[in-house]
């Protein structure tokens, strides 16, 4: 299993350098990150809207070890909401947050990352789109959820992500499918033990397609978070054991991966979302993405070989 190897690397300052200074790194990164800071971006927005996807985008950033740091990722994400405001796009533009650029692992993390998460909803409640929060690993969670329950007391719009792999997300799903809110599913990138989450990728695939069922059937909004064909397909059909029309639920997939298929959905009617990140900080983000698909791995080792 070279998925927990990768995640590990993800953590190593020396496979940082490593990795950063090969000079076929770049070619591929850009496959995944079409953009190191909001000049680069907006382009790139432009011109998926222009073929009928929608995106949320995410300002990638890792180890935040200090309040200016956490300050510095706010104020990034309100750049941005600032620069998505002329396009008028609405919710066709989103953006996805992960609370520990906020400040959340940091001494009063939970109340910090809160207070610095509060204006970007704000500002993008007011440009008329809406934020995510992503979900990271398992000791976070209880955070997260907490800051979602809490923003969405004025801005119901709130969305979150839920992980299949982990053994505590069927009870999650039931409660948030209960109450109305915006749900990314996806099948978890962190190394977790197996005393919270599933190692098997099968019991892993069944997970999620009893929790995608408990999202269609509930009072929700679900967000089909996928690559596999198989469960792109499940996920259609359980829209439509459930009656759901094309509006009340979508699929994401992230920027550079079977680019093909967002477009086929799209054409289809389907509500199809890129998630869509840039930034300088692209490291732990990047192996995040060879960790979860094997044929990512197989690009950039084919790439380094012939290129580097």
């Amino acid at each position: 299993m070279l998925g927990p190897v990768i995640l590990a690397a993800s953590r190593s300052d020396r496979m940082r350098r490593l990795i950063s200074a090969a000079p076929v790194t770049k070619q591929v990164v850009d496959r995944f990150i079409p953009g190191e800071d909001v000049d680069d971006i907006v382009p790139v927005v432009r011109d998926l809207a222009e073929h009928g996807l929608e995106l949320t985008m995410d300002v990638v950033g890792e180890d935040i070890t200090n309040p200016a740091q956490a300050a510095a990722a706010r104020d990034a994400y309100l750049e941005l909401v600032d620069r998505l405001k002329p396009l008028d796009l609405g919710t066709r533009a989103e953006m996805s947050v992960k609370l520990s650029m906020f400040g959340q692992a940091l001494e009063g993390g939970h109340e910090l990352a809160l207070t610095n998460v509060r204006p970007v909803v704000e500002a993008a409640a007011e440009i008329g789109t809406t934020v995510t929060l992503d979900a990271e690993d398992h000791t976070t969670l209880d955070s997260m959820f907490a800051i979602h329950e809490e923003l969405r007391k004025d801005f119901p719009q709130t969305g979150c992500v839920i992980q299949a792999y982990l053994f505590r997300t069927e009870a999650d799903a039931r409660r948030l499918a209960a109450s109305g809110s915006r749900v990314r599913l996806v099948k978890g990138a962190y190394k977790e033990p197996a005393s919270v989450a599933y190692q098997d990728k099968h019991e892993i695939d069944r997970a999620y397609v009893r929790i995608l069922r408990t999202l269609m059937e509930g009072e929700g909004y679900p967000m089909i978070g996928s690559h596999d064909p198989r469960l792109i397909a499940i996920g259609q059909e359980l829209a439509h054991q459930a009656g759901r029309k094309l509006d009340e639920y979508e699929f994401q997939m992230l920027y550079g991966i079977r680019t093909d298929e967002h477009l086929r959905l799209a054409a289809e009617g389907h509500r199809m979302r890129v998630y869509t990140a840039y930034g300088t900080d692209w490291y732990g983000y990047f192996m995040r993405r060879l960790a979860e698909k094997p044929a990512n791995l197989r690009f950039f080792a084919r790439s380094m070989l012939t290129k580097g």
